[in-house]
């Protein structure tokens, strides 16, 4: 049985099919099915599917669509590995947002997914993130990683007021800082003052990787 439902959810995944997906982790739960080998083959597809995408093979819409499937049906296995008193081994904890003024929710998601793919612990904070909230995030979760987001060019600079808030705290050298959205640039993370950027969300994992491992 468990085979099956794991080569089912496979195959929802490659399919982008969220109500598949979902319904195949609800029934790997009501198997008693470990949730965390569940979690795994859904972490081995959407990576394979990442590699794919770096390969040029698929485009972003897929990528967009294999992390909205992921997270439906990554939710009820979360419960069932907290209400089990399981947990998954990471390799890191990174706090997410998207910066103050800006809504966009699409591009940060699917980092946050790939890295929880990845086996990092994401703290996600959400948009419209300022930097008070960023700082109080870091206090609180002590991550390894910052990653911040920012579509538009009107809110990139928001980045920078993070980046300020941090050093004036006295809490920059605690964390790495990365960066992302349609309007950065690795010249203007340099300028800034950020470790890294990377335009992509599967980068974006190596990227976190490298700067855990510095």
């Amino acid at each position: 049985m468990k085979e099956e439902i794991f080569n089912s959810l496979k195959i929802a995944m490659k399919n982008y099919n969220s109500e598949d997906a979902t319904a195949l982790a609800m029934k790997s739960i009501e198997e008693k099915i470990n949730p965390l080998e569940t979690v795994n083959t859904l972490t081995e597809s959407i990576a394979e599917i990442g590699n794919r995408f770096e390969r040029g093979e698929l485009f972003l819409p897929d990528l967009m669509m294999a992390a909205k499937t992921m997270r439906s049906a990554i939710v009820p296995l979360e419960e069932d590995i907290k209400n089990k008193g399981l947990k998954r081994e990471t390799v890191g904890k990174v706090v997410i947002g998207t910066v103050f003024g800006d809504l966009h929710d699409i591009g940060k998601g699917m980092v946050a997914t790939m890295l929880n793919a990845n086996g990092f612990e994401v703290v996600d904070i959400g948009v419209n993130v300022d930097s008070k909230k960023f700082l109080e995030a870091i206090k609180k979760y002590n991550p390894d990683v910052l990653a911040m987001s920012s579509l538009l060019t009107t809110t990139a600079p928001e980045q920078e007021r993070v980046i300020k808030a941090l050093k004036d705290d006295g809490s920059r050298d605690k964390v790495k800082i990365m960066i992302g959205g349609g309007s950065i640039t690795e010249d203007f993370a340099e300028k800034i003052g950020a470790d890294g950027y990377e335009p992509t969300a599967p980068l974006a994992v190596k990227l976190a990787k490298r700067l855990i491992d510095k």
